[in-house]
């Protein structure tokens, strides 16, 4: 089974499992390069329902959210990383969203019951906002784990490169 899907794909899948009473979890992001933290969210993320499925965003949102040199890897590279995961039931590439609109038309098709984001990210107005159109929950999983994100993983790089 190919865990790399596209959107209709994964509307099905969902739509099948909500069918078998499944409990439907999804979240989304970067995913740029995979660190500690990515992984506890999305083991964290999984442990609220039967299905985890992940929305990787497109190599022009992750420029235009991250700025400096990223991605650092493309979205293909990122998905098939992510699809490599246990826990991790289903991968969607999304096109670039320009307008909330198309994000909402997207979860609107899935119809999680749960959508997961970390505790205190400002994406979880938005997943608020979504959980309602979909009568889904918002699950804050867990914080930030300290040290560890892309961008700092980036810089460390950035600056040995110019020792």
């Amino acid at each position: 089974m190919n865990k790399i899907i596209n959107a209709e794909e994964a509307a099905k899948i969902s739509k099948k499992n909500r069918k078998a009473r499944k409990t439907i979890v999804l979240t989304g992001g970067c995913f740029d390069v995979l660190h500690l933290g990515h992984i506890r969210f999305l083991e964290a993320a999984r442990k609220q329902g039967n299905a985890l499925f992940v929305f990787v965003e497109s190599d022009q949102k992750v420029r235009k959210i991250k700025k400096e040199n990223r991605p650092i890897n493309n979205q293909n590279e990122r998905a098939e990383v992510l699809s490599s995961i246990r826990f991790v039931d289903y991968v969607i590439k999304i096109p670039f969203f320009k307008k909330n609109g198309d994000y909402d038309k997207l979860i609107t098709d899935l119809k999680p019951s749960v959508i997961a984001v970390t505790k205190g990210s400002k994406a979880v107005k938005y997943a608020k906002r979504q959980a309602k159109i979909v009568g889904a929950r918002v699950a804050q999983v867990i914080g930030r784990v300290p040290d560890h994100s892309t961008t700092k993983i980036a810089k460390i790089i950035s600056a040995e490169n110019t020792l």
